[in-house]
């Protein structure tokens, strides 16, 4: 594949002194190898692309595989220091969609949905750093249609909404908002992505049930990143990522 690494570099650098592009055929996941690289002292700005992931990982320790073409699979490793880390794996799924296409949309906490199909997913883990910590943002994206291999629904694919778009294409488009979002969050947190959250909220006036056995109405983002879901109890602020949310 034809990847855009020196568009990218340009578009990135100016924002990120020390930034680098580097694209593998394969590799075990593109976030286990930045994770070892920032224990090993390695904390320079890095887009890590793979073509092929042999044991990607999703939230909750599942696992995600992708073939050469059939997904987007990469990490942005940087120096990050927010003030509240809250909500920022809903801020790079504002990014992501908004850069990819207008009919995508977001369930809480990470996860990129099409008609009700997940589309691609966000894994987000951090690393002591030098000055700051370093944050490790995973993004996997569904190309090519995929086998449902089990799973009670399809996943969607990104040429189901957008023919001949490609993983190289696709990473073009994403690189640069994917940077500035991050920035903007350390800088100013949730809050400035929440509307534009709730905008594409998959989740939003439905009725949902929460892995704890918990039911209710789902009705957006908090300030701070939070699913605001209405119960039997009341109005209750979700801020577990560790809680399975699915439309009941």
């Amino acid at each position: 594949m034809n990847w855009p690494a020196e568009a990218i570099w340009e578009a990135v650098a100016p924002l990120l002194p020390g930034f680098t592009v580097e694209v593998l055929p394969e590799l075990d996941s593109t976030n286990t190898e930045l994770m070892r690289r920032a224990r090993a002292g390695q904390f320079e700005p890095v887009l890590l692309v793979a073509e092929r992931q042999t044991a990607g990982r999703g939230r909750l320790g599942r696992s995600w595989h992708s073939g050469a073409g059939d997904a987007l699979t990469f990490s942005l490793g940087l120096p990050l220091a927010p003030a509240d880390w809250s909500g920022l794996s809903l801020a790079v799924g504002v990014a992501a969609a908004e850069a990819l296409h207008p009919d995508i949309r977001l369930k809480w906490p990470n996860d990129l949905w099409w008609q009700d199909r997940k589309l691609g997913g966000i894994l987000i883990e951090t690393a002591v750093g030098l000055q700051a910590r370093y944050a490790v943002i995973g993004i996997g994206v569904n190309i090519a249609a995929r086998p449902a291999d089990g799973l009670s629904t399809p996943p969607a694919a990104l040429q189901e909404l957008a023919p001949g778009l490609g993983a190289p294409a696709a990473l073009e488009r994403i690189a640069l908002p994917l940077v500035q979002a991050v920035q903007a969050f350390e800088q100013y947190g949730f809050a400035p992505f929440q509307a534009r959250f709730n905008a594409r909220d998959a989740l939003a006036d439905r009725a949902v049930k929460l892995s704890d056995g918990t039911s209710g109405t789902a009705h957006g983002a908090s300030e701070s990143g939070a699913l605001l879901v209405h119960t039997a109890a009341g109005m209750a602020a979700v801020t577990s990522s560790e809680v399975s949310v699915r439309p009941a």
